[in-house]
């Protein structure tokens, strides 16, 4: 199985700041782990080395202070400690650049972003029913699935005249990391998951879903639609994860919470597709 490790890479050899795919010579080789710094290099079961950019890796994530209500409350606390203050209201980390309300669109961009979400969450929903670990087979059909709702957005903008484009770097390296990382270590893909699904719920996808339609002739996409409670799914889910949880040790734990920048840094850049 591929092994995780990080590299300190030349900046004048990556200069795309996304996702550079290269075949490997060895492809059963395995990595040492080196600290962290800020390229991350995975080998896929097929051999191919996938390697993308990091802006920067934190160190062991905080922990949430005594009076955590299960591994979800400790999520969304290691989550904060990594949002920026305009992104949350109790985001930790300065602004990195405009507010999203700020950004300049465009449609080409939006369409990627749409292409990339859905294939994130095609890969998501897949693995939930392949089920490489039992846990993941309490993660279907939540009522959090995106994949079927994109697919509708995707068909409008077409019939509109709108040329769908390929997948980006971002979300080919999204999904495959996504779908290497859920079939060795159950406990930082149970982080991707919650980040990814709770991300889109949380209150700056009005920010984005605003942006995304005035840069698509206005439509109000299906991808910011729920149905039923929005609230009581997921406080549902939040009981699954955490009843998934239950059992882990400190050190597994820590697996699940040290994971937490990577599915925010793989969502800015998504995100970051939209801007013209």
């Amino acid at each position: 199985m591929a092994s995780i490790s990080f590299f300190l890479q030349s900046q004048v050899l990556f200069k795309n700041p996304h996702l550079a795919s290269l075949t490997s010579s060895s492809p059963g080789r395995h990595f040492s782990p080196l600290p962290p710094t800020n390229t991350l290099f995975f080998q896929k079961k097929s051999g191919s080395l996938v390697i993308f950019s990091s802006a920067h890796v934190e160190g062991p994530t905080k922990r949430a202070p005594d009076g955590a209500k299960g591994l979800v409350d400790e999520l969304r606390f290691a989550t904060m400690n990594l949002h920026t203050w305009d992104q949350a209201k109790h985001g930790k980390m300065p602004p990195r650049g405009p507010p999203v309300a700020e950004w300049e669109t465009s449609t080409e961009g939006c369409l990627k972003f749409l292409v990339d979400s859905k294939l994130v969450y095609d890969a998501l929903e897949r693995i939930v029913e392949k089920a490489a670990f039992p846990e993941y087979m309490e993660l279907r059909n939540t009522g959090l699935e995106r994949s079927e709702r994109l697919a509708k957005d995707l068909e409008w903008l077409k019939q509109q005249g709108h040329e769908i484009p390929k997948p980006t770097f971002c979300g080919v390296g999204f999904a495959e990391y996504l779908e290497d990382i859920s079939e060795r270590d159950l406990p930082a893909f149970i982080c991707h998951y919650y980040n990814i699904y709770f991300g889109q719920t949380a209150g700056g996808r009005m920010v984005i879903s605003k942006k995304i339609a005035e840069a698509c002739d206005g439509k109000e996409l299906e991808f910011y639609k729920w149905d039923g409670n929005l609230s009581q799914i997921l406080q549902n889910v939040r009981d699954k994860i955490n009843k998934i949880a239950e059992g882990w040790s400190k050190e597994e734990k820590d697996r699940c919470l040290n994971e937490t920048e990577k599915p925010l840094k793989f969502g800015r850049d998504i995100i970051g597709l939209i801007k013209l």
